[in-house]
């Protein structure tokens, strides 16, 4: 037995110091580009150190594509970033949270962008890939996906199996270098405003359904309360938003005003100041939005000023 083990040793150590190397390479190259609406980019400003800034941002897609960082910049005077997760709830919300202040200076501020969704976990690992640049080795990455159906336990330990099959993110590097397809940045400190028109996805469901019940997740909502006692410890402020909606979407989710609920009490309990964008006026203007859940270019840039002027208004009465 110990003849064969030094034997696979002495056959394995070779493979391993050929791929670790290559490993890293496709990594870099991979999160290099702006592949999988930008998530790479907002990773590999996290591992490079570059998301330094004084308030943060957290959500999910809601969150990068509704509030404008350069806006809130300009009037609060303070360096903003926004950290918003595509697709995912507070579980990965809070994996980007812990590897951001991990590799980066804490943040005096964080926003946090509540949904519908916030609460409610998902089986699979949506755009799994996003992860796989930084994920060999990584104890917080491992932790938090491994809950969800998409690696196994040798992806996050042997390098170079993870990308096994993926031709697809070969593609994406080669486009790159060769052609610029996936080169150009998506986001500008994580945002990036959508020049879209009104889609038929409202319209879609309500004919597959009647209604969209929210299924909360205890698991996430005690990491929810975890998050917010470490700000509290931290000395982080944190501020609770959450952004328009359009209308016939809210009306769409029957336990929309149980969700709610549970943020008004951690918002009661906690002292943490909540802005509710629930019945704003832009929530009854179609024109604003792309679909129900996001608001286009020009909503994300009229509900931006305003959240940012509230929240300068708060604080200057709070100084006075």
């Amino acid at each position: 037995m110990k003849k064969f083990l030094i034997k696979l040793i002495i056959f394995m150590l070779p493979l391993l110091i050929v791929a670790y190397p290559l490993d890293c390479m496709i990594s870099y190259y991979l999160g290099e580009t702006n592949a999988y609406l930008g998530e790479f980019e907002v990773w590999s400003d996290i591992y490079n150190s570059n998301a330094n800034c004084d308030i943060a941002v957290y959500g999910s897609s809601r969150c990068w594509v509704h509030i404008n960082p350069t806006i809130l910049s300009d009037s609060l005077k303070s360096k903003v970033y926004n950290f918003g997760i595509d697709g995912h709830n507070f579980w990965l919300q809070y994996l980007r949270h812990l590897e951001f202040i991990k590799h980066n200076n804490k943040p005096k501020t964080i926003i946090l962008s509540l949904d519908i969704f916030t609460l409610q976990k998902i089986d699979y690992l949506y755009q799994l890939n996003q992860f796989i640049p930084y994920m060999l080795w990584n104890s917080n990455i491992k932790k938090y996906t491994s809950s969800y159906v998409g690696y196994n336990y040798f992806d996050y330990y042997i390098p170079i199996v993870r990308y096994s099959g993926k031709i697809n993110l070969l593609k994406i590097i080669i486009k790159s270098i060769f052609t610029n397809q996936y080169s150009d940045p998506l986001r500008n400190n994580g945002f990036a405003g959508m020049e879209k028109k009104w889609n038929n996805d409202l319209e879609t469901a309500m004919l597959n359904k009647d209604s969209y019940y929210v299924k909360l997740d205890s698991s996430s909502i005690l990491l929810f309360d975890r998050f917010i006692k470490e700000c509290k410890k931290n000395n982080i402020e944190l501020i609770f938003v959450y952004t328009p909606e359009f209308i016939e979407g809210q009306k769409f989710v029957s336990n929309r005003d149980e969700v709610i609920k549970i943020f008004e009490k951690v918002s009661s309990e906690y002292s943490i100041d909540f802005y509710n964008y629930s019945n704003d006026t832009i929530c009854f203007n179609k024109k604003y939005f792309y679909n129900a859940n996001h608001l286009n270019k020009t909503g994300a840039e009229i509900f931006s000023k305003d959240f940012a002027n509230k929240i300068k208004s708060r604080r200057h009465k709070n100084y006075k």
